[in-house]
């Protein structure tokens, strides 16, 4: 079986494809990417993946890279210039919660050193490895650790930060692997 037909979610979609084989699953521990994680997945509430992957690069443009630091100081105009942005998601909650969010990774900074070192500390600074399967149906969408992390985060003023979004983060940085049965990043475990 080729690379290209042993991905999770097959290869119809280069850019999901490229998404799968390069980022989907590998620990990531750089504040700004992870920052930059969280929010989309938060975005992504309501939605598809590939919906918010398409829009990724405006929303780059529209959050200052999703430099934390950048995005505390979004004022009312950013708000207004966001919601006028067609390019990305437009609701109000959302947005506001990224603002928000940003603040409240900048506290944990303070407080930790890194946001890193607070989120990683849910799995123990280890990549979980999901139960195989070989069909999406199987796999969870909350775990205990998803459920510790969003009361924790909610507990510190975060918002749009619920079980379910956590996972997908925790999928999205390596913080879980649940790479298929057949996939060939499954075979890299």
């Amino acid at each position: 079986m080729s690379v290209e037909n042993s991905r999770c979610w097959g290869d119809e979609d280069p850019l999901m494809a490229d998404y799968h084989d390069n980022e989907w699953g590998r620990p990531e521990h750089d504040d700004r990417k992870l920052f930059e994680h969280l929010a989309l997945d938060s975005f992504q509430a309501g939605l598809s993946w590939r919906t918010i992957l398409n829009k990724r690069e405006n929303f780059r443009k529209a959050f200052a890279g999703f430099d934390p630091k950048k995005v505390s100081k979004f004022d009312e105009a950013d708000r207004e210039r966001l919601l006028a942005d067609a390019s990305i998601v437009r609701n109000r909650q959302k947005i506001d919660a990224t603002i928000n969010n940003a603040q409240r990774l900048l506290e944990i900074q303070a407080e930790m050193g890194s946001f890193d070192k607070y989120i990683w500390a849910f799995t123990g600074h280890n990549t979980l490895r999901g139960d195989p399967v070989s069909d999406w149906r199987g796999l969870p969408s909350t775990s205990a650790e998803s459920e510790t992390m969003a009361a924790d985060l909610k507990a510190r003023g975060f918002r749009f930060v619920g079980s379910t979004i956590c996972y997908a983060f925790m999928q999205a940085v390596g913080m879980v692997d649940d790479h298929r049965i057949g996939c060939f990043r499954f075979r890299e475990r």
